[in-house]
């Protein structure tokens, strides 16, 4: 019988080999893969995010973290779907229209997939509409926006009013996010989450798929 405590802690450790090969292995044995991501992948990263507000850990040991446990994923995805488990929420991710830089987008995408999210990463330069045509035809809780760039940070005010104008408001969250960003601009443009980090993001999604 596998151990499956080696999988939390090749997560917690960012030990993509070693994760991936206790999924395969208790796969094979015929664990219910939805116990491997709620007991063991998501409590680790749940850590990881601990850690990292604690500052034990930081950036690059998040990255390795989330690519452990995304390398895990892989392999436990296409049981869940056979099984009909649920993830905790689908978010809508993407940086905002005139704005090409993806790192802490992609960090924060990588973090609420370890959170038990199901992530749709639109990538860079997203049009409100784009964000919109996306969470109607994935039924998601949330849009997350992230900017690097003051001069492209008008276009979450943007989308979060073109949410509105959908009819979307309340039923589509916003989250926003990004060097630049800050909880009174947030307040500001009526969004409804912010998070000045990857590892806050997982706990602010949580709290508005909750609400």
């Amino acid at each position: 019988m596998s151990d499956l405590q080696a999988l939390y802690t090749a997560v917690l450790e960012g030990n993509a080999p070693a994760a991936k090969e206790v999924v395969k292995q208790a796969l094979d044995e015929g664990v219910n893969p939805e116990d491997l991501l709620q007991k063991y992948m998501i409590p680790a990263m749940d850590e990881v995010g601990r850690l990292f507000e604690a500052n034990e850990y930081f950036v690059p040991e998040l990255l390795i973290s989330a690519r452990a446990m995304k390398g895990a994923l892989e392999l436990i995805r296409p049981k869940l779907v056979e099984t009909g488990a649920k993830p905790v929420g689908k978010v809508v991710i993407g940086t905002v229209r005139g704005d090409l830089h993806d790192i802490g987008k992609n960090l924060v995408a990588a973090m609420l997939e370890g959170g038990g999210f199901e992530i749709i990463d639109l990538g860079v330069d997203v049009s409100p509409e784009k964000f919109i045509e996306a969470a109607k035809e994935k039924g998601a809780n949330i849009i997350a926006m992230s900017a690097l760039l003051t001069t492209t940070m008008p276009g979450m005010k943007t989308t979060v009013e073109a949410i509105e104008a959908a009819g979307l408001k309340g039923k589509v969250k916003t989250m926003i996010g990004g060097a630049p960003v800050t909880q009174r601009y947030a307040d500001e443009i009526r969004a409804d989450g912010f998070s000045d980090n990857a590892s806050g993001a997982v706990r602010i999604a949580r709290e508005l798929v909750a609400k």
